[in-house]
């Protein structure tokens, strides 16, 4: 497993579980099915690249885990500035899915470089 994946899974977690939080704590229920969402896409989207037909098929389906990645982004700010998360929590989610983005944006440059070379 590589560390595009190992992290992206570690993630997915995290967001699986600050979910059931949100949920069960806080009852918010309408965002916190978007954090789902676009959090848990990021590392789904990873694992199906790994099996891409092609390597235009390869860079973008990574591109669209960025997108995704920075849709949760957005959720975690938007959930941290009406009080439903933490501000330790949400930084510390949001400098893991920098992380991820800055990863992948790393990994779709060699990609592209790459296939381009051929």
């Amino acid at each position: 497993m590589s560390i595009l994946e190992e992290k992206s899974y570690a993630f997915s977690i995290r967001i699986v579980k600050c979910t059931q939080y949100l949920q069960d704590d806080k009852k918010e229920f309408v965002l916190s099915k978007q954090l789902i969402r676009s959090g848990t896409a990021v590392g789904a989207l990873i694992a199906e690249a790994k099996y891409a037909q092609s390597k235009s098929d390869f860079i973008n389906k990574l591109s669209i885990a960025a997108k995704e990645g920075n849709e949760t982004k957005y959720w975690l700010r938007l959930l941290k500035d009406c009080n439903y998360l933490q501000e330790k929590s949400a930084i510390s989610l949001l400098d893991d899915i920098e992380g991820l983005i800055r990863i992948l944006a790393s990994s779709i440059k060699t990609a592209k470089e790459n296939n381009y070379e051929k």
